[in-house]
C-alpha cells in the first residue's frame, strides 16, 4: 500500500531504525506520495521528486536538528517535512494545508530558516558553522555539529551563492556544500557557468575548469543521485569533516511523474512545466493577471522587434510565470534575454542597455524585485536610465510569508527619479509601456502590471464602470497657487490624476488594483435610500508623485478624502497624500488669507495593509483584516462624516 512505510516515519530516528534494504521502498512511497500530492494540491513537486533518495540519505546519516540543514530556497523540502514528523499532511488530504510549501522554524526544529528566495543556503551555512567553530566546534558547546547547505544548479547563479562560496573556502571549518545538479533552473539554466558544470558531470567531476576549486574548495562528485545506497555511502565518508567541501550530485528532477501527470505537461528531466504543478483541478482554470497581461505586454513589443533593434526583454528566471512563453521567446531571438536567478544582475544590465541607447524592459515578480534595491536607486535612478520594470504579482495575497508582493509601492515610490505608474486596464496597460519604451521618456519607469481584481472587471465587460476625461469642465482649481512643485518627469502622460466620477463630500482616490474597490465603495455610498452620497471617484495612475491641484481642489468641495491602496500602508502612497494636506495649515500667513475659504485641513483616511509578513491567509480575510472589503470603508466614512473623526 502506498505511503504505508512513510507513515511509520515520525522522526529522523525512524528512518536511522530501517533495515538498509527498506530505503529504496521508503523512497518510492515518498515519491509515490509527491505524485499524489501533486495532483491534489499542487506545488513545487518537480524539485522535490529529484532530492527524495539525496532527503532520505541526510536523514540516514545526519543527526537533525545537531546537525543543520539548509535548504536553499527551500522549494525541495517536502521530503524533508515528511521526515521529520510531518509526514501526514502530505499523505492526509484533509490536512495538506498545515504544513508550508517552505522550511519554517516555527513548524520543527529541523527546520533553520525561512527561506522562499534563492541562493543564501551557504552564506547562512556559513554563519552557523563561524558561530559554531568560535563556540568549541563539532565537540564544543555550541550544540552545533556539521553544517550542510542544499542549493540546486539554477540557484547557484544567484550572486549571494558565489559570496557565500568565496566566504566558505577562507572560513575553513565543517561545512558541507550539497549541490543537487538537475540541469534545471526555473527554465533553463543561463550563464556562463553552465558549461564547466555540464562538463563535471560529462567527466564524472573530473574535468577543469572545476568553479569550486577555483574558489580553493574540496570537491566530489556522484553521477547516481537517486541512488539511496550511493549517497548513503559518501555522506558517510563526509561526516564530520574538518574542511569545507562540495558534493555535486547529479539528479533528475520530476523522477516519478505518471502518466496523468504527463497529459498534463509535466514530464520527468529538463521541464519547466515541473518546476510548479497546478492541482489537475484547476487545468480548464483561465489564465491569471500575471499570465494574461504578460502574454499582452510580450505580444505588443515582438510586434516593434523588427524595426527597433534596441527592444530587448529581460527576464530573471521566471518567464512562464509572467506570461513570456516559450513561443515567445523562440521568435524573440537576441530581443529576449533571461539572466537567470540574477536579479541585481539584470536591473545593472538593463541600465547599461539603456545608456547605450537601447529599451530594455524587465519583468519579474514584485517579492523579487525587493532583491534589487540598490541597484534600482543606483545603477538605473541616480543615472536616469530609461528602463522600464514590469512589476508582476504585486500587492496583498495570499501567498506565503516569502512571496509577498505588498511592499513594492513604499520601496519604488521613495527612490528619486523612479516614475512609478498604476494602470486599471489592459489598454491603459499597454498605452503606458508604450510611451516608456518610447525615445518621449527620459526616466526609469516601474508599472505596476495589473492584476486579478482589474482582469475580473475586465472579463465582466463592464470595467473601468466610471470613465471620464481627467479634468471635467465642471472640476474648477483653487486659485493659482505658484508653490506647487513641478513632478519629476514633467512630461510623463499621467502626471494627472484622471476623475474618472465627480461627486461631493467624499472623494475616493483608488491606486491601480485599488482602483476597483473605490468604485465599488462609491456604488455602495449611493445605495443607501436615506442618506445617499455622490462620491468622486479618482484614479491617479500614477505614486511616486502627487497631483497638488487636483488634490487642492478635492479640498474645497470634499469633507473627507479616502485613499485605498493595495499595498502596506506605513511608507506607502496614501501617507504621501495624508501629509500633503498636513502640511496646508502651515503656509504663511498672507498665503494662507489666500486660501482659508477654500482649503481647510482635510480629513484624511487611509486604507491599505498593516505593516506585517502574511503566511497563506485567503484574500478574504485579509480584506477584512486590513478594513479593505468595500463595506467595511463605507462604514468607517460614514462614522466620520457622523462627526466620529
Amino acid at each position: 500500500m502506498n505511503g504505508e512505510l512513510l507513515g511509520r516515519i515520525g522522526s529522523p530516528a525512524d528512518v536511522k531504525a530501517l533495515d538498509p534494504a527498506e530505503l529504496p521502498q521508503l523512497c518510492a512511497d515518498i515519491r509515490s506520495t509527491l505524485v499524489a500530492y501533486g495532483k491534489a494540491h499542487g506545488g513545487h513537486i518537480g524539485s522535490n521528486l529529484g532530492v527524495v533518495e539525496l532527503t532520505v540519505a541526510l536523514h540516514r546519516v545526519f543527526d537533525s536538528p545537531r546537525d543543520r540543514i539548509v535548504f536553499d530556497v527551500s522549494h525541495q523540502s517536502y521530503v524533508h517535512k515528511m521526515l521529520t514528523g510531518r509526514a501526514q499532511a502530505y499523505l492526509d488530504p484533509d490536512r495538506y494545508d498545515e504544513v508550508t510549501g517552505f522550511t519554517n522554524p516555527e513548524e520543527s526544529e529541523h527546520d533553520q530558516f525561512v527561506l522562499g528566495h534563492t541562493g543564501t543556503s551557504i552564506s547562512l551555512a556559513c554563519g552557523l558553522a563561524k558561530t559554531r567553530d568560535m563556540m568549541g566546534g563539532l565537540d564544543g558547546g555550541s550544540g552545533i555539529g556539521n553544517v550542510i547547505a542544499v542549493i540546486g544548479d539554477g540557484s547557484l547563479s544567484s550572486a549571494i551563492a558565489f559570496e557565500g562560496l568565496n566566504n566558505a573556502a577562507e572560513q575553513g571549518g565543517n561545512l558541507i556544500v550539497i549541490v543537487n545538479d538537475n540541469e534545471m533552473s526555473i527554465a533553463e539554466d543561463f550563464g556562463g557557468m553552465y558549461g564547466p558544470l555540464a562538463r563535471l558531470r560529462e567527466s564524472g567531476g573530473t574535468a577543469e575548469p572545476n568553479l569550486f576549486h577555483a574558489f580553493g574548495l574540496d570537491y566530489r562528485y556522484v553521477e547516481d543521485g537517486n541512488n539511496v545506497a550511493a549517497l548513503v555511502e559518501v555522506l558517510e565518508q563526509v561526516k564530520d569533516i574538518d574542511h569545507p567541501i562540495v558534493l555535486h550530485v547529479h539528479t533528475l528532477k520530476g523522477l516519478g511523474l505518471d502518466a496523468e501527470d504527463a497529459a498534463a505537461g509535466l514530464v520527468e528531466g529538463r521541464c519547466e512545466a515541473n518546476h510548479w504543478q497546478d492541482p489537475l483541478s484547476a487545468a480548464d482554470r483561465l489564465p491569471g493577471a500575471r499570465k494574461y497581461y504578460g502574454e499582452m505586454a510580450m505580444r505588443a513589443l515582438e510586434e516593434r522587434f523588427a524595426t527597433e533593434p534596441g527592444l530587448v526583454v529581460i527576464s530573471p528566471a521566471t518567464p512562464g510565470s509572467n506570461g513570456i512563453t516559450r513561443a515567445f521567446r523562440e521568435r524573440a531571438g537576441a530581443h529576449y534575454v533571461d539572466t537567470g536567478i540574477a536579479e541585481e544582475h539584470a536591473v545593472a544590465f538593463a541600465s547599461g542597455i539603456a545608456k547605450a541607447g537601447g529599451r530594455p524592459v524587465l519583468a519579474t515578480s514584485a517579492t523579487f524585485f525587493q532583491r534589487t534595491y540598490d541597484q534600482l536607486q543606483q545603477e538605473l535612478a541616480l543615472n536616469r536610465t530609461p528602463a522600464t520594470l514590469l512589476v508582476f504579482g504585486a500587492g496583498i495575497s495570499d501567498a506565503d510569508n516569502t512571496h509577498s508582493g505588498a511592499f513594492d509601492i513604499a520601496m519604488m515610490s521613495n527612490i528619486p527619479n523612479l516614475v512609478c505608474l498604476a494602470p486599471t486596464s489592459g489598454e491603459e496597460f499597454l498605452r503606458m509601456l508604450a510611451w516608456s519604451t518610447s525615445a518621449e521618456n527620459h526616466d526609469p519607469v516601474v508599472i505596476r502590471v495589473p492584476g486579478d481584481m482589474i482582469l475580473d472587471g475586465e472579463r465582466e465587460g463592464h470595467y473601468p464602470a466610471f470613465r471620464a476625461d481627467e479634468c471635467p469642465e465642471s472640476f474648477t482649481f483653487i486659485g493659482q497657487r505658484s508653490d506647487l512643485p513641478t513632478p519629476p518627469a514633467p512630461d510623463c502622460p499621467w502626471n494627472r490624476y484622471r476623475i474618472s466620477r465627480l461627486g461631493s463630500e467624499v472623494a475616493l482616490i483608488g491606486l491601480g488594483d485599488a482602483y476597483r474597490i473605490a468604485e465599488q465603495v462609491a456604488v455602495e455610498l449611493s445605495w443607501d435610500p436615506e442618506d445617499p452620497i455622490d462620491a468622486t471617484v479618482i484614479d491617479p495612475r500614477r505614486y511616486d508623485a502627487l497631483d497638488y491641484r487636483t488634490l487642492d481642489a478635492i479640498a474645497a468641495g470634499h469633507r473627507i478624502v479616502v485613499t485605498i491602496e493595495d499595498g502596506q500602508l506605513d511608507g506607502g502612497w496614501g501617507e504621501k497624500i495624508t501629509a500633503y494636506y498636513a502640511s496646508l495649515p502651515s503656509l504663511s500667513r498672507d498665503r494662507q488669507t489666500h486660501y482659508r475659504a477654500t482649503i481647510t485641513p482635510q480629513h484624511v483616511l487611509n486604507f491599505g495593509a498593516d505593516k506585517e509578513f502574511t503566511d497563506r491567509v485567503p484574500m478574504e480575510r485579509l480584506h477584512d483584516r486590513y478594513d479593505l472589503a468595500p463595506g467595511r470603508i463605507v462604514d468607517r466614512i460614514r462614522t466620520a462624516l457622523n462627526g466620529h473623526l
